[in-house]
């Protein structure tokens, strides 16, 4: 199997005071989730996790798969063999075809109608689990790509939960939970159920073996700038940020996370003026972007600019009520000084 060295997923549990589901509900998704097996070539047992997505078809990540000798799923101390697969390598995303399953298919919800802030659930296998492990976080990006968009949230998942599921509240399946960015404090992205229900209708295939590598594992210039901007905006590398942020809003001018970036970059180097402008766009462009609101709010602060300050307490409360107060206290500490 390939390694993918940038894109490790580390061990974290991510713990969340939001109203997240209970152990009930959690425990009836469990019939929806399955543990992937796979022999490798140097005789070591790999593991993944895994979504039954219809009677047939399980999904998981093809890097779970890849170049493995074979390769099984685990529900209640019961093991499975597939008949046949169906592969999109350069997605990383693959169906294990099984003659039929007795075990629950999700509900698929499209990429189009989630917002940023929602609030989500992964669920997965990590290493060393038996049953599926649950993080709680928020939808905190979506970027386009190849007639979807791949979903970034906050909700940490760890080795062995690569083909975990990404839910909504209502428990629908938004995503497949795949890889992270580097650093401890990484990103954490999954991949559109639109690419599953497009693999559906691709042919079947036997063989586990691929030269293909993955859109995230490719080299950093050729990734998506999505990807591109972590590191440098991690390291505090500003002018770097800067340029490949610039390069992004060319590319896609109505991202809001590109127009973000642009503007943390402007903020670092000291370009205030530039920093505000840029900022504005991408709430303008995403009324739902927090953490470009947070920002604004930074430099309002530090400008004592109280009136623009009263602004985005409001429109950050109605999506965070933390964030909101947190704002609230910048108003009264200006106000008291």
């Amino acid at each position: 199997m390939k390694k993918y060295y940038l894109f490790l997923i580390i061990t974290f549990y991510a713990q969340s005071s939001f109203a997240q589901p209970d152990i009930v509900e959690l425990l009836a998704l469990n019939d929806s989730l399955v543990q992937v097996s796979v022999d490798l070539p140097n005789g070591i047992t790999g593991n993944g996790s895994g979504v039954v997505v219809s009677k047939e078809y399980v999904a998981t990540n093809c890097h779970v798969l890849a170049n493995a000798k074979g390769a099984s799923i685990t529900k209640y101390r019961d093991g499975y063999k597939p008949i046949a697969m169906k592969a999109d390598w350069k997605h990383d995303l693959c169906l294990l075809k099984f003659d039929g399953l007795p075990f629950k298919p999700v509900i698929m919800r499209d990429s189009k109608t989630l917002q940023y802030e929602e609030e989500i659930f992964s669920l997965g296998y990590p290493v060393g689990n038996n049953v599926p492990q649950p993080s709680f976080g928020n939808i905190k990006g979506s970027y386009p790509l190849d007639g979807s968009v791949i979903i970034r949230t906050n909700a940490a998942f760890a080795m062995g939960s690569s083909g975990g599921a990404l839910f909504d509240q209502q428990f629908n399946l938004i995503g497949i939970t795949s890889f992270k960015s580097p650093g401890s404090q990484g990103y954490f992205y999954s991949l559109p159920v639109e690419w599953i229900k497009r693999l559906f209708d691709a042919p079947d295939i036997l063989s586990l073996n691929t030269n293909d590598t993955p859109f995230w594992a490719l080299p950093l210039e050729k990734r998506p700038y999505f990807m591109q901007i972590v590191i440098p905006y991690q390291n505090h590398q500003w002018s770097s940020l800067k340029k490949i942020a610039q390069a992004w809003t060319i590319q896609e001018p109505k991202s809001a996370d590109a127009w973000y970036f642009l503007g943390l970059a402007e903020e670092g180097g000291n370009e205030i003026a530039l920093a505000k402008e840029n900022l504005g766009k991408a709430q303008k462009l995403n009324e739902r972007h927090l953490d470009a609101m947070i920002a604004l709010s930074k430099i309002a602060y530090l400008q004592s600019d109280l009136s623009s300050l009263e602004k985005l307490k409001e429109k950050v409360a109605q999506i965070n009520q933390e964030q909101g107060e947190i704002i609230a206290q910048k108003i009264s500490d200006l106000k008291n000084h």
